[in-house]
């Protein structure tokens, strides 16, 4: 045993994903209608000419491994396989003209391709 006895603080990690008010707004229209009794699960597929895609889905019951995020009175499950992709993202939702739908601030992207279908880490 060496004389350094000091014990090493682990560091704080970022929230795996957090919600904006719009996000949060539009996600609870969506549990209190349609897809009442359903959690938004998150993952990471294969797409596109960068490698990967943001992939949701509506399910009844997490599967093994799934990630709760909770903030405030929502609640949505992250893939155990996406975790590290998604560490600190920002989820939010945003209404164009011709169209809406949820969006991510990633910081662990490294680049997306030009028609903004896909990402690499």
């Amino acid at each position: 045993m060496s004389g350094n006895t000091a014990k090493r603080t682990a560091r704080a990690l970022p929230p795996l994903m957090t919600l904006t008010e719009r996000a949060q707004k539009r996600l609870r229209q969506l549990y209190e209608g349609a897809e009442r009794g359903k959690l938004l699960r998150i993952s990471v597929g294969t797409r596109g000419c960068s490698g990967h895609s943001y992939e949701m889905a509506f399910v009844e019951s997490p599967q093994p491994g799934d990630e709760r995020v909770e903030q405030g009175d929502l609640t949505l499950l992250v893939d155990a396989k996406a975790t590290l992709f998604l560490i600190g993202t920002e989820m939010d939702y945003e209404t164009k003209e011709l169209e809406s739908g949820f969006t991510f601030t990633n910081p662990n992207e490294k680049g997306r391709c030009g028609c903004g279908e896909s990402f690499h880490v």
